[in-house]
C-alpha cells in the first residue's frame, strides 16, 4: 500500500465536485436526475453498511466500499451497472483490499435474508462477474485514503482526545461517506471539518488551534467540506423529524 497520500493513487484520481455531479447520458435517458443519482448512491452506501454489519466487517471496510462505488459511477452508468448489485460487489473487493476477506456466498445470503424484493436476488457468479467490471472500472486502482488515519492525532494535537469527543468525530466521519468528498478532497481536510463540526456541537473553543492550522490550508477547500457536511447533517435531521411525525416509516 502506498504510504503516501500525495504520491498514491488516491490522489491523482481525485475530482472537482462539477465532474463528479455528472448524471451518465445512459442514465439521463431513463429519466434520472441528479438529485436521483445522489439519492441512489446515498441509499447505496447505507445499504453497503446494513450488509457489512451483518458480515462483521471493520468501519474501514465499508468506507473503502463506498468511495469504491461512488467511483464508479464517475464513469458508469446505473443503468447498465445495477447499483443493487455494484454496492454489495464493492463491499466484497473492499473486504479483500482491505485484508479482511469476506466471503461471496455469505454476502449473497445475507442480502437474500435482509432484501426479498427480486431486484436483489443475484447469486455469488453475479458478484464475482460483477467484481471484474469495477475492477475495470476502477482502473486496478484500490488504495483508499480515510479521514480515521489521520483523526486521532489531530484530536490529539488539538487537546480533543477524550473519548466523548472522538466519537462525536468518528460519526462525523462515518457521515461523510453519504456524499461524495472522499472523490473530491483530501482525507486530512475532511478530518478537519469534522473535528470542526465536533466542536462546534459540543461548544468548544479551538479557534487558536485552527488559526494556526490555517496557515498552510487551503481555506477555501476546507470551508466547501464544512458547508456540505452541515447541509447533509441538516438534511438528515429534517428527514429523522419526518419520518418521527409519521410513525417512523419513510417514503
Amino acid at each position: 500500500m502506498a504510504s503516501n497520500f500525495w504520491t498514491s493513487s488516491h490522489y491523482k484520481q481525485l475530482s472537482d465536485q462539477e465532474e463528479v455531479d455528472v448524471v451518465h447520458p445512459l442514465d439521463k435517458e431513463k429519466g434520472i436526475t441528479l438529485e436521483d443519482f445522489k439519492l441512489i448512491k446515498m441509499h447505496m452506501a447505507n445499504y453497503i453498511s446494513k450488509v457489512a454489519q451483518h458480515v462483521k466487517v471493520r468501519q474501514r471496510v465499508v468506507a473503502t466500499a463506498v468511495t469504491y462505488m461512488r467511483r464508479v459511477y464517475t464513469s458508469k452508468a446505473m443503468s447498465e451497472y445495477d447499483p443493487r448489485l455494484v454496492a454489495p460487489t464493492c463491499l466484497y473487493l473492499a473486504s479483500k483490499a482491505e485484508e479482511s476477506t469476506v466471503q461471496a456466498k455469505l454476502l449473497v445470503f445475507y442480502i437474500r435474508k435482509l432484501y426479498s424484493d427480486e431486484k436483489y436476488r443475484y447469486d455469488i457468479n453475479d458478484v464475482l462477474q460483477m467484481e471484474m467490471k469495477i475492477l475495470e472500472a476502477l482502473n486496478y486502482y484500490l488504495v483508499i485514503y480515510h479521514p480515521y488515519r489521520s483523526l486521532s492525532q489531530l484530536l490529539q494535537d488539538a487537546g480533543l482526545n477524550e473519548i466523548n469527543m472522538t466519537q462525536v468525530t468518528w460519526g462525523i466521519v462515518n457521515d461523510t461517506y453519504k456524499m461524495d468528498l472522499a472523490l473530491v478532497h483530501p482525507p486530512h481536510l475532511i478530518a478537519l471539518a469534522c473535528i470542526y463540526i465536533a466542536t462546534v456541537l459540543r461548544d468548544r473553543d479551538t479557534t487558536a488551534w485552527f488559526e494556526e492550522l490555517r496557515v498552510d490550508m487551503n481555506v477555501a477547500k476546507f470551508d466547501s467540506i464544512v458547508r456540505e457536511i452541515r447541509r447533509n447533517l441538516d438534511m438528515s435531521a429534517s428527514w429523522n423529524l419526518s419520518t418521527d411525525s409519521s410513525g417512523g416509516k419513510g417514503e
